[in-house]
């Protein structure tokens, strides 16, 4: 398949999951890829499947952040569309985690998103176009048990997109963040996790962790239709703010908008005293 008009894209951590399934949907709609992740042996193979530069690319690194861009831009003249997957995830009850554990959680899916962000927002502001799409997760809107500090981490980015989103859009930039529930990738049979539990907890995160590993490869979601609707979302003439993907992902949203609102209208006579009252 191709199209007539390609878009520039770059993806970062294709090694696998979404970030494979993306490149691989976009290479074959006949887009333009910058595909990375750290290890290149992992994507060379994607270089047969269409219009693909392949650059390694470990998003905590700023200065290779940097040169990604660069590279991306002197070869294809541009980057249209900012995709931002690279991430790791982490079980463990929030006093189970350690601060190593903690930091390392905010140094690739919180810092490593906002460096490659700062890389490619100088040309796109010069340009007056581009998108930019951040994964976080269904626990970047609500917060699970068991992946208390993985939710901060995607809250984070939440926070930081729409803030972004307001600074740019006057210049032409949209910013999308995408919230997946649980798909059939790696991410859950592959992250790390604590390794001293505690029992007080083990019928909130660790029931909750057993259940992750439990789901492994029976989960409801598919990665490549996942990968599909990202395209079409940031095709469409008006690209969404937020992208739930999955049932699971689109139900937890609805329900935690109708429960903010109940919770404000609840309290709003409360939350309205506090200021000083009017002359």
């Amino acid at each position: 398949m191709s199209t007539q008009n390609p878009k520039v894209w770059l993806v970062t951590g294709c090694s696998t999951g979404f970030g494979r399934y993306i490149a691989e949907h976009l290479l074959e709609a006949g887009e333009q890829v910058v595909v990375t992740a750290r290890k290149t042996d992992k994507i060379a193979d994607l270089e047969q499947k269409g219009d693909a530069l392949i650059l390694p690319l470990d998003v905590i690194d700023r200065d290779q952040c940097q040169k990604v861009v660069d590279a991306a831009e002197a070869h294809y003249g541009r980057i249209d569309v900012l995709i931002n997957n690279a991430g790791i995830g982490f079980f463990g009850a929030i006093e189970e985690t350690d601060e190593q554990n903690a930091r390392r959680l905010f140094d690739v899916n919180f810092f490593g998103t906002a460096n490659t962000i700062h890389a490619v927002l100088p040309r796109m502001r010069a340009r007056r176009c581009g998108t930019i799409v951040n994964l976080t997760s269904i626990g970047g809107l609500v917060g699970y048990t068991g992946v208390g500090y993985y939710c901060a981490t995607k809250f984070a980015v939440e926070g930081l997109s729409d803030t972004l989103r307001k600074e740019v859009a006057p210049i032409g930039i949209d910013v999308m963040t995408v919230e997946p529930s649980a798909f059939r990738t790696e991410w859950a049979g592959s992250s790390n996790e604590v390794s001293a539990s505690i029992d007080d907890y083990d019928g909130t995160a660790g029931e909750a962790r057993r259940a992750y590993h439990a789901s492994v490869g029976k989960q409801a979601g598919d990665p490549a239709r996942a990968a599909k609707a990202i395209r079409e979302a940031v095709l469409a003439e008006q690209p969404p703010h937020h992208l739930p993907l999955g049932n699971d992902a689109a139900d937890a949203a609805l329900k935690k908008a109708e429960d903010l609102k109940a919770n404000v209208v609840a309290w709003e006579a409360l939350s309205r005293s506090a200021d000083f009252p009017a002359n």
